[in-house]
């Protein structure tokens, strides 16, 4: 008798255990089914992430390789690390490397901030269409190309541009904006921040949306400013969102984006204007040297990589928040 119930209670639990299963599977099928398109909508991203990030892999042992394009990629003979002895041995790859460094840093100490403080300005704003108008102002510059900047900018920043002509209409004299190595840098963060300021702001401005109103109908009872609400209550309540993104910057401090540099860069100033990445194409691609490239950019890639790890780490350990 004893035997027979826990026959049955075993297949009880194992009939329930079914049933449990069942419903978890027919729960995921009809959240499939009602959100299909989102799903639908990942599959350009995914795919181009395949093709050209994770299918393009293999082609890093290029920088192993003396590369030669007749005999391909896997036919080609292996020299190990004489690439990187090479790069570690260039005078201009190290010149390259710091101004990457130096660009960086300006725009990680200087820039990082500003679309922060930004985002707090606008955010207390109340009146909804002035506030939406500067939104699309300052996003706008996000969506045109460098090709398109570059022109912009000479048309603005070269000798005889539109403001040294206000300038010299003033009686005063034309500064070097594009071939002075200190003017070019100042012209490198204006143009770059002007770019990109609105982008970063609207991740600041989300992030705000979803803090709880209530906190800050608290605060007005017990008498806060406003400047004392956006301290004490936005600053804290963002602090996740300004930990991943300081994270990611840091984590691209070995890198830098090769469209800016490429079409603001000229004779005169190659030396503080020559970064990695225009390095990279102008060895790689321009030269035919695809080893050195790869093995240049494979490099960039590890420092990036041990950066990110490092600055998620130590975020973690001083804030309590990190990417993972």
């Amino acid at each position: 008798m004893k035997r027979r119930n826990s026959d049955l209670q075993s297949a009880g639990r194992a009939g329930s255990g079914k049933g449990r299963g069942m419903k978890t599977r027919n729960s995921t099928l009809s959240y499939l089914r009602r959100h299909w398109l989102l799903y639908a909508m990942l599959a350009l991203p995914v795919l181009y992430y395949f093709l050209f990030c994770y299918r393009a892999m293999p082609g890093v042992v290029i920088a192993f390789k003396n590369y030669n394009m007749f005999k391909g990629i896997w036919d080609s003979p292996w020299v190990g690390l004489e690439f990187f002895e090479r790069v570690s041995q260039s005078k201009t790859f190290w010149q390259s490397v710091r101004n990457t460094m130096v660009l960086n840093i300006l725009g990680l100490v200087l820039g990082f901030p500003l679309p922060i403080v930004l985002a707090l300005f606008l955010n207390e704003i109340s009146h909804a269409l002035f506030k939406k108008t500067v939104q699309t102002v300052l996003y706008l510059p996000h969506f045109i190309s460098w090709s398109v900047v570059g022109g912009m900018m000479y048309q603005f920043f070269a000798s005889s541009g539109l403001i040294n002509t206000v300038v010299k209409a003033f009686g005063g004299q034309p500064v070097p904006f594009l071939t002075n190595k200190g003017w070019w840098i100042f012209t490198y963060f204006i143009v770059g921040v002007w770019k990109s300021i609105g982008w970063n702001t609207i991740i600041y401005l989300s992030a705000m949306t979803g803090i709880d109103q209530e906190i800050y109908e608290a605060a007005r009872v017990d008498g806060c400013s406003r400047f004392r609400m956006m301290t004490s209550i936005t600053l804290p309540c963002i602090k996740d969102t300004v930990a991943i993104m300081l994270i990611l910057a840091v984590g691209g401090m070995a890198s830098i984006g090769f469209e800016q540099p490429y079409v603001m860069q000229n004779s005169t100033v190659m030396e503080v204007a020559d970064v990695i990445s225009t390095f990279v194409y102008r060895v790689g691609l321009e030269q035919g040297d695809f080893s050195i490239g790869t093995a240049v950019g494979l490099a960039q890639s590890v420092i990036n990589f041990v950066l990110v790890i490092s600055a998620n780490a130590i975020s973690k350990r001083v804030s309590g928040n990190g990417i993972w």
